[in-house]
């Protein structure tokens, strides 16, 4: 989900820091601590990212073995493991070399005024996640062919020759395999808890919804993707195109759920929270398929933001339906 262009963000210089280094608080503070452009490689990492990142890795987890106090100290221990391993080294590294290719000169998605590509970008993403790739072989066997598999798709997706991200159509396969399946269900392999029919049905909707939410994420990207030559699917398609692909996507994921929840005998209460959530989808695409036209790029940018908050009221939503113990 990043925002293409092929310009740097560059800065003049009028006497003060850069404006990249002063954007927020926490980052007047980062440049004072770290030396030179030592925060610029932490923040292309955009670990604003991390807690929705861990949020659905851990939805797998919780799936597996249950939340709350019945969950053991060792399994804790494992599932901080996991999630590092996928959330700072896999996802962190992609966003990383996805940015040393892009050089952004606008916002992308939870990085605003991004600071200009540090030297060596590229190595420290998949630096970064080659050591992801050597710690998840302490993992179970399942957890390290999900991360295999997934470093495989970053490589294809961001780097050239292949760069998928710039192929419409490719860039949607991925994220929707990736992100939507994959890594929910690396946190349910990290367990070592074979997969049954009603949560690999469950993990599966997470691809027809990932499908539905990554068009929004290039609404407010036009100008930059078209300025590069990046055929994104929502270019290709067109902006009403692009909403209709996400109505269709995120019916087929609730109507996923709602087969698993009939299959494993959710009691109605619990399964209150989905019927909650997708409505909460069919608000926000409804009322922004009927505006899409008059809307700015800061309005769609919103709007991608209130679909990824629909996204984690739906993680919550599948735990309270199908987590053990709850």
């Amino acid at each position: 989900m990043s925002l293409t262009g092929d310009k740097h963000a560059v800065a003049v210089h009028t006497g003060g820091p850069p404006h990249y280094r002063t954007h927020t608080r926490a980052r007047r503070i980062g440049y004072r601590i770290l030396p030179g452009e030592s925060f610029s490689y932490l923040l292309h990492l955009r670990p604003r990212e991390w807690p929705i990142m861990a949020a659905h890795t851990a939805v797998g987890f919780a799936l597996a073995v249950g939340i709350g106090p019945a969950v053991g100290d060792s399994w804790r221990v494992r599932l901080a493991t996991a999630l590092g391993l996928w959330v700072v080294c896999l996802n962190g590294g992609t966003l990383a070399i996805n940015s040393a290719f892009d050089r952004d000169a606008g916002d992308v998605g939870y990085l605003d005024a991004p600071p200009p590509v540090p030297r060596g970008l590229l190595w420290f993403g998949l630096g970064l996640m080659v050591v992801g790739q050597l710690g998840a072989l302490l993992l179970p066997r399942a957890y390290a062919i999900a991360y295999a598999m997934c470093f495989a798709l970053s490589v294809l997706y961001s780097v050239p020759p292949f760069r998928f991200k710039a192929v419409a159509g490719m860039d949607w396969i991925i994220n929707m395999i990736g992100f939507g399946t994959l890594t929910p269900y690396a946190g349910w392999a990290a367990t070592g808890t074979p997969v049954g029919p009603v949560p690999a049905l469950v993990l599966f909707a997470f691809c027809p919804l990932f499908a539905g939410l990554y068009p929004l994420t290039q609404l407010y990207q036009f100008d930059e993707d078209r300025a590069r030559g990046d055929r994104t699917l929502a270019l290709m398609i067109g902006m009403r195109a692009s909403l209709s692909v996400a109505v269709v996507a995120s019916g087929a994921a609730f109507a996923c759920f709602a087969v698993a929840a009939t299959l494993a005998r959710v009691p109605v209460g619990r399964a209150v929270p989905l019927i909650v959530a997708g409505a909460l989808w069919l608000g926000i695409l409804g009322r922004w398929s009927a505006r899409c036209d008059q809307m700015t790029t800061p309005q769609h940018k919103r709007g991608m933001y209130a679909a990824l908050g629909a996204w984690g009221v739906t993680d919550v939503a599948v735990l309270i339906a199908f987590a053990p113990g709850l």
